[in-house]
């Protein structure tokens, strides 16, 4: 069979990550090929990146043909797309390094800072205004294309397109349950006396929104996960107060004692999904402090590593290019390949995403950005029931999406006051009105080239 032919635009195409991974997924993929288009307002750095695709191209192990393009225009990377994806900084790393440590003089200390909270909501709110101008042109340009989010805040960055442009076939996409899903199977391993199983074959249930998502029903085979996780939390010592001298030792800024999400498993029946760096920043107490989030096992990402590293990524990839380290070609464990493959008619899949919920979550709000199971095939995305949330869980997680359709409705319609209501009642944010409000002016102050005036 002749591979089938596809142009994808990719908005972000300077990416140090996102793009470089989807390289290595297309050059491993035999049934697709065509053309990628990388759009970056750092020319640069997408023609580093169009480099790298087509240096690919000649090397062992690649079984699919691609040509890599930077091009200056948005408007020519969306040309006769099937595919675009978006994947952006939206604002320089220094900024959001600026808004970190405004929000410490005030108490609050985020081990991200990317989804919500103080940090969170103003990168939103700075993100709303980029993604309207990149729904339009799509509408315009490629409306039949299918549009795959990667940037977060993911559930405001894939719902202001949806907004801006409801016709849009657009879904968002997070690894964060599949390391989940990697710890249910290794607890499947530990007490079941198996193999590790892959994580692809631990059936889940999800419900929630990005980065605050859960899970109610786990399953390897006819066992269940949810039985086996209760077992493991009753033995002595897994429910415990980190040592901080022992979490300052890791240097490891994505390590987590899971101590977060074993309790609030524990408190409410149901495991939440993602990262505990970034569940602590969609509850209230745990940021009050370095210390507090040190005795439950949590590190802050310094933005200082993410500068370092974005600085350090094109002579990484140049070592490459000229062999001064070795080339390994290896799938990077993402499922944008897979979904793709879908889409075109080449399998069918059922994997978690974020699309607007239609019903999937029962007492969630319509038309707001979930992320549950769907089922790809064919030109078609399925929502899969996921059931209500407990009542306890969709308090919070619908305060939650009260506050991010305020941000985007503020920044798209140059409305601030909305954008502090969603400041004030934020879950994270637990500081008087007045104190917030200092707060909030003061990152506005830093973020004014980015918002409307």
């Amino acid at each position: 069979m002749n591979p089938i032919s596809l142009k994808i635009a990719y908005v972000g195409g300077g990416s140090r990550l996102w793009a470089r991974s989807l390289m290595f997924d297309l050059a491993l993929c035999p049934e697709l090929s065509g053309e990628v288009a990388l759009y970056d307002i750092d020319l640069q750095s997408a023609r580093l990146n169009e480099q790298m695709g087509n240096w690919m191209q000649g090397q062992t192990g690649v079984v699919s043909r691609w040509k890599y393009q930077a091009v200056s225009r948005l408007e020519a990377a969306l040309k006769d797309a099937d595919f675009v994806i978006i994947s952006i900084q939206p604002g320089p790393l220094e900024l959001m390094a600026e808004e970190i440590s405004l929000a410490e003089e005030y108490g609050m200390y985020f081990p991200v800072g990317d989804s919500t909270g103080a940090t969170g909501l103003m990168r939103g709110l700075r993100s709303v205004r980029i993604y309207k101008g990149f729904a339009e042109a799509i509408a315009a340009i490629c409306p039949n294309a299918w549009v795959i989010n990667y940037t977060n805040p993911m559930t405001i960055c894939t719902r202001a397109l949806t907004r801006v442009a409801p016709s849009l076939k657009v879904f968002g996409c997070c690894h964060e349950v599949f390391h989940t899903q990697t710890l249910l199977a290794q607890l499947a391993g530990q007490y079941l006396n198996i193999a590790v199983p892959q994580r692809q074959e631990i059936k889940i249930n999800v419900k929630g929104i990005n980065h605050f998502t859960w899970i109610d029903s786990a399953k390897y085979q006819d066992a269940d996960l949810m039985q086996v996780l209760k077992h493991h939390l009753d033995q002595p010592g897994v429910l415990r107060e980190c040592d901080p001298a022992e979490v300052i030792g890791w240097n490891d800024w994505f390590r987590s004692a899971e101590q977060v999400k074993f309790t609030l498993f524990k408190r409410f029946g149901i495991l939440a999904a993602a990262g505990d760096r970034h569940l602590v920043e969609f509850l209230p107490g745990f940021i009050r402090s370095p210390d507090i989030l040190f005795r439950w096992g949590i590190i802050r990402t310094p933005v200082s590593w993410r500068i370092e590293r974005w600085a350090s990524a094109p002579q990484k990839t140049r070592d490459l290019i000229q062999g001064v380290v070795p080339f390994k070609l290896e799938p990077s464990g993402e499922e944008g390949i897979n979904m793709i493959r879908a889409l075109m008619g080449l399998e069918d899949l059922v994997t978690n995403v974020n699309l607007e919920n239609i019903g999937q979550i029962s007492n969630a709000p319509l038309h707001s950005v979930v992320e549950t199971n769907a089922h790809f095939s064919r030109g078609k995305i399925t929502p899969l029931t996921a059931g209500a949330l407990p009542d306890g869980i969709a308090s919070l997680i619908n305060r939650h999406i009260a506050n991010q359709e305020l941000i985007i409705e503020a920044a798209l319609t140059n409305d601030l006051d909305l954008a502090f209501q969603a400041f004030f009642t934020d879950p994270a944010n637990d500081l008087p009105i007045d104190r917030l409000w200092e707060l909030f002016n003061r990152m506005v102050a830093v973020n004014r080239k980015y918002l409307p005036d």
